[in-house]
């Protein structure tokens, strides 16, 4: 609150979210151009808009990053978040909008992206932050705006509240009227629209409109109740504070539509932003953040610009923050605030501070992460949000073309991990192979583009390899006998070895049997050691697992005798024996969740049948009305490009979990192909 106890009108920001190629990079640019922030409306198809301008976004020509550029309406200040629509890059939107004050959701009227209008919705939901609903492309509707509603409100279990309905000409929108001022206007090209008198035509219409809007309110309005009741018309101020409390309450989702790319219906969001969507103060509750306190910011997104070094893009819930301040992270990392910039897109202007509520960019603080929260002083701040990154689903093994480049690409690779989260770096010593994981094929093109264009550094991508095991399915024993004699002291070691399968999951169990000194207790370690070195590659080429490996018997010279000779005599009877063991080729097999509309179903299980999957069972998914989960064993070769798979076939919105679960036997054919793979890629 200011001196006079009115609430501080700071900056507000607000995120622009919505499924893939709704517009929302189009909404932004019309809504800066509008304000005044540029000089005129870029088209993204041009590639000369301010947000999507990143060598990768270009590349990709679609949104892989939040865009941020602020500007004024009214005297009012408004930073906007344009974030990623694909679900491939979700998770940045995820760490953005807590912060926000609220959310303008860009969609069209288009059946198939309904599912992934829906996922937009549930993370706004589960995030609570109120939201608009913008219908975008009005200008190419093809059907009545209440057919298209009922279509959408599938995707939102909070009611969708109609602000607008159209002005219909030849079958074409050219204007609106607003129900909550009762006024008509006209498009016009990339300006205002014009207020025209409401037409004589439109006047049923609009009552019918504008009493089921009022309707919907008076849910949570008893006096407004009591007017519809008595057919008194409420105040018009009375109209616009129900809109306002019923979004920040988050009992509406306001409704408007229009055109972004021609500039149709902005000057009106930007009204209803400006008079109805919640201030910091709003934020603040409902983050659980004090008024009072030292200043602190939530750290929204991390950067790294090659030689320009990290940023942090960060909301100011209480301010004032300076350059030269020193803040404490919520995980307790102390950093120097080295400076602040405004970002306009891809542009950056430097500043010294940063305000209540404004938007900016931190300069160099290393110890603050993403979704982390930081005050100014000593004092550790409490955590405001966890946002956990999804599980990966899809991954690719990295090879420098430059062994000079190993260390390059860790420090690398660690900094794009810091700025994208849902990526994750595994390392595979077993496998001999680094592992990027991420949540789709585009996720870890755009890494991997980042990786050469802010670094330097160029990799060559594989598919990953499979952790192949092999078994024995019989007992069998064997004599090693280790001897060489070259002047002086020789090698000698002799033992017998008996072999036995185990159940799975058991390793290598070793034993020994050994009576009368036959193999003197100090050697007996170093049997143990050359048997685990032989199981490291069985007669199949893999490592061998699940046996039990008994010393039964052998003998050993006085002089003659050491470690290393019967750990040489452990192997060579290791290597004539497992052969004789019914050696099996095991897979690695996952438990595998698929969640999918119900529409979908179908394509989904077909999909798990071609993968030599086996479906375990099937149910609804909790909470998500008309979608399935199916729970299934696949094997792990199977598993490469499932994802691209399944969201061909979901429109972009299916999506699975998936942990190791047994090893499993293979045979036949696949086997065979699996082992003539393996003794061509390591010459034997």
């Amino acid at each position: 609150m200011d001196a006079s106890g009115r609430e501080r009108a700071g900056p507000r920001c607000i995120a622009i979210v919505g499924p893939y190629q709704s517009g929302k990079t189009s909404l932004m640019e019309a809504c800066l151009a509008r304000m005044g922030a540029i000089d005129r409306q870029g088209k993204v198809a041009d590639r000369n808009t301010i947000g999507d301008a990143s060598p990768e976004a270009r590349a990709q020509g679609m949104s892989i990053e939040p865009n941020v550029a602020s500007g004024d309406f009214l005297g009012e200040r408004f930073t906007f978040v344009d974030c990623p629509g694909s679900i491939e890059f979700l998770h940045d939107m995820r760490t953005v909008l807590p912060a926000c004050d609220a959310a303008v959701v860009v969609c069209e009227a288009d059946d198939r992206k309904v599912p992934a209008l829906e996922l937009v919705m549930r993370e706004l939901e589960e995030a609570d932050v109120p939201r608009f609903l913008f219908l975008n492309k009005i200008d190419a509707a093809s059907r009545r705006v209440r057919e298209t509603l009922a279509s959408l409100q599938r995707a939102s279990r909070t009611p969708l509240l109609l602000r607008q309905i159209p002005i219909w000409k030849d079958g074409i929108a050219i204007g609106f009227i607003d129900l909550a001022l009762e006024r008509a206007f006209v498009y016009r090209e990339y300006a205002a629209s014009e207020v025209i008198d409401l037409p004589v035509t439109e006047v049923g219409r609009e009552k019918e409109a504008r009493f089921s809007m009022l309707e919907r309110l008076a849910d949570y309005d008893d006096e407004l109740m009591e007017d519809l009741v008595e057919e008194i018309e409420p105040p018009r101020d009375r109209v616009f504070d129900d809109l306002s409390r019923e979004l920040r309450d988050m009992h509406v989702v306001p409704v408007l539509f229009g055109s972004a790319e021609r500039g149709n219906g902005v000057t009106r969001l930007l009204k209803a932003l400006r008079h109805e969507a919640p201030r910091l103060a709003a934020t603040r509750a409902r983050l659980g953040v004090p008024e009072e306190g030292p200043p602190l910011a939530f750290a929204m997104k991390t950067s790294h610009n090659g030689q320009g070094g990290k940023l942090t893009l960060a909301r100011v819930l209480r301010g004032p923050i300076s350059e030269g301040d020193t803040v404490v992270s919520s995980r307790g990392g102390e950093a120097r605030v080295a400076g602040i910039v405004d970002l306009k897109g891809q542009g950056q202007s430097r500043r010294t501070t940063a305000e209540e509520g404004e938007t900016v960019a931190f300069a160099r603080l290393d110890n603050v992460a993403t979704s982390d929260a930081f005050a100014v002083g000593k004092e550790r701040p409490t955590a405001i949000v966890s946002v956990a990154p999804p599980d990966p689903v899809f991954s690719l093994a990295l090879l420098v073309r430059d062994r000079k480049d190993d260390v390059r690409l860790t420090t690398a690779l660690g900094k794009i991990v810091e700025e994208d989260p849902s990526l994750v770096l595994e390392q595979r010593p077993d496998l001999g192979e680094m592992r990027l994981c991420g949540q789709g094929e585009m996720h870890l093109r755009v890494a991997i583009a980042r990786l050469a264009s802010r670094f330097g550094v160029t990799v060559d991508v594989r598919k990953p390899q499979i952790a192949y095991r092999e078994t024995i399915r019989h007992a069998a024993q064997a004599r090693g006998r280790h001897k060489k004699q070259s002047g002086g002291h020789g090698q000698f070691g002799d033992v017998v070895l008996h072999v036995e399968p185990l159940p799975r999951g058991e390793g290598i169990v070793f034993t020994d049997t050994i009576t009368g000194g036959v193999v003197p207790k100090q050697y007996i370690p170093s049997v143990e050691i050359g048997v685990r070195e032989a199981a490291e590659k069985g007669p199949l080429g893999f490592p061998v697992v699940d046996m039990k490996v008994t010393l039964t018997d052998g003998s050993y010279h006085t002089v003659d005798s050491s470690d290393m000779a019967f750990r040489a005599a452990a192997r060579l009877a290791m290597a004539e024996m497992l052969p004789n063991a019914k050696p099996v080729l095991l897979e690695p097999m996952l438990a595998v969740e698929i969640a999918v509309p119900t529409e979908a179903m179908s394509k989904a299980t077909a999909i798990i049948s071609a993968r030599r999957g086996q479906i375990l069972g099937y149910d609804g998914r909790p909470g998500w009305l008309g979608w399935d989960l199916v729970n299934a064993m696949i094997p792990e070769a199977e598993m490469d490009d499932l994802i691209v798979e399944l969201r061909s076939a979901t429109a972009g919105v299916g999506s699975f979990s998936a942990r190791f679960d047994h090893l499993a036997e293979l045979s036949g054919k696949a086997a065979d192909q699996v082992v003539m793979a393996r003794a061509a890629a390591t010459g034997g």
